[in-house]
């Protein structure tokens, strides 16, 4: 396993990082299951687990922290805020009357007092960035939180909240977690030269594009990921952009075989391979598939594969279009952009 510094923080991570989606409901998940997968992966290197409360309501987040009972001062700890939480209207978003309240929740879940990483889980347009930063700050130098970011922010998001923090004399951002594997590469283009900018730490997530990278959907075959399942829209292979992805894994597929990898292990080493990238978060749902994962630990491209790469996908190129979750709002919603 390698190791890289969590941007400026000077905290240590493994280049994967273990994440917790699939625990639970989700991915239908026992605890037993949940807590042989988080001593796989602490055996195999890996010192970093990311969460969120919203992640079978909560119930990833009970389950990580009983798998890591005993053992939590080892463990780099993430979690994330944002998504609603049943149906109450203001339990959900970026207030400071939800984020105090909800880290007292994700804490009781986890069974710690403290997360290393606390992450807001998608750009709130309702809710100024000074609002939020300070109650981070705030939770920050109360010691219930070491340092916090953002995920899934469009760049100039990014830059805006970077400058509310430095005029408002706050603490900042310093790290970001966007989607990004070799099939949607957009970040590449805007989000990964910012980041570099401010010297963020980078968690990129869904590394293996939701199952196409993994060898689990391939052409012909019935897609039967959880990704799949909960947004088709952006990793069904039904679609036309499912169709672009399922023709670049294919030529993906002789690329990995002819520098003598597995498919897994050219996208995850694709994903760590930019210098932007801290860590690439994986999402196992059994033992199995960890191991899978884990074989990629120390996997290095070389500049001929990677060459071959960007033949099949250019450089800052997303095959689902719009599926990075960072389009204005203003696109999405006609009110928004007439009077």
């Amino acid at each position: 396993m390698q190791y890289r510094t969590l941007g400026r923080t000077g905290v240590k991570v493994s280049t994967l990082c273990l994440g917790a989606m699939n625990f639970g409901a989700i991915g239908n998940t026992t605890q037993d299951d949940a807590t042989a997968i988080v001593d796989a992966a602490l055996d195999g290197g890996i010192n970093f687990i990311d969460t969120a409360d919203m992640y079978s309501q909560g119930e990833s987040e009970e389950m990580v922290g009983k798998a890591i009972s005993g053992r939590r001062d080892d463990i780099v700890l993430a979690t994330k805020v944002f998504n609603p939480m049943g149906d109450e209207r203001n339990h959900q978003g970026s207030s400071r009357r939800w984020i105090v309240t909800e880290l007292e929740n994700s804490l009781r879940r986890l069974d710690v007092d403290h997360v290393d990483l606390y992450q807001i889980h998608r750009w709130d347009p309702t809710t100024s960035d000074d609002e939020t930063l300070s109650v981070l700050t705030d939770l920050q130098r109360a010691g219930k939180i070491r340092y916090f970011g953002s995920s899934t922010y469009p760049a100039y998001r990014i830059v805006q909240a970077q400058w509310a923090a430095r005029e408002n004399h706050l603490s900042r951002f310093t790290t970001e977690q966007p989607q990004y594997s070799i099939l949607q590469r957009g970040i590449e283009s805007h989000v990964l030269p910012v980041t570099e900018e401010y010297g963020m730490g980078v968690l990129v997530w869904s590394p293996l594009a939701g199952g196409f990278l993994s060898g689990a959907i391939r052409a012909g075959q019935e897609s039967t990921t959880n990704r799949a399942k909960l947004m088709p829209e952006r990793f069904g292979a039904d679609t036309p952009s499912g169709k672009a992805k399922l023709d670049a894994v294919e030529k993906l597929v002789t690329v990995a075989e002819d520098a003598g990898l597995t498919l897994i292990q050219l996208a995850l080493g694709f994903a760590t391979a930019h210098p932007g990238v801290t860590s690439a978060i994986i999402g196992p749902r059994t033992v199995d598939h960890l191991h899978s994962q884990l074989a990629a630990a120390d996997t290095a491209l070389s500049s001929d594969v990677l060459d071959k790469i960007d033949e099949i996908v250019a450089p800052g190129l997303d095959l689902t279009p719009g599926g990075n979750f960072d389009t204005p709002p203003s696109l999405l919603d006609a009110s928004l952009r007439r009077r």
